[in-house]
């Protein structure tokens, strides 16, 4: 009985590739009765796709390279900012440590920081007050 499921296992397989020649040598190929302009047109249209693809991908490099190019612009802006920020950061410690070398100058300030404290202390007071109060 196993030779006739084989023999009938073949008759399918032989059914089945009719027509191709060297089936387990290099795999199948395409039969010649196809139109060559069937072919023409397939290249054609895969051209064409590929022409979209590449102006597709030219066009959103050119995007990526304006966009590179406009945070370059606003990073060089903002370091310059930044520079310009710190020569002023500079010049005003420079002055408080003047401020800060004479002794009377020095009563002066904890004099204002005592002051600016205390308005803060005060406002904080009034606000708890008038937030409990009114809720």
């Amino acid at each position: 009985m196993n030779f006739f499921v084989y023999r009938d296992h073949r008759a399918h397989r032989a059914a089945l590739f009719d027509n191709y020649d060297n089936i387990e040598e290099g795999g199948i190929r395409a039969s010649s009765s196809y139109p060559r302009d069937i072919d023409e047109r397939d290249n054609d249209k895969a051209v064409d796709s590929l022409q979209d693809r590449v102006s597709f991908l030219k066009k959103l490099t050119g995007d990526i390279h304006e966009e590179v190019e406009t945070h370059n612009r606003m990073l060089d802006r903002t370091g310059n900012e930044m520079d310009s920020s710190r020569g002023i950061m500079s010049g005003t410690m420079d002055r408080f440590k003047m401020v800060f070398e004479k002794k009377s100058n020095r009563k002066v300030c904890k004099l204002v920081g005592y002051f600016v404290l205390s308005f803060f202390l005060i406002y904080y007071i009034f606000r708890f007050l008038m937030y409990s109060m009114y809720g």
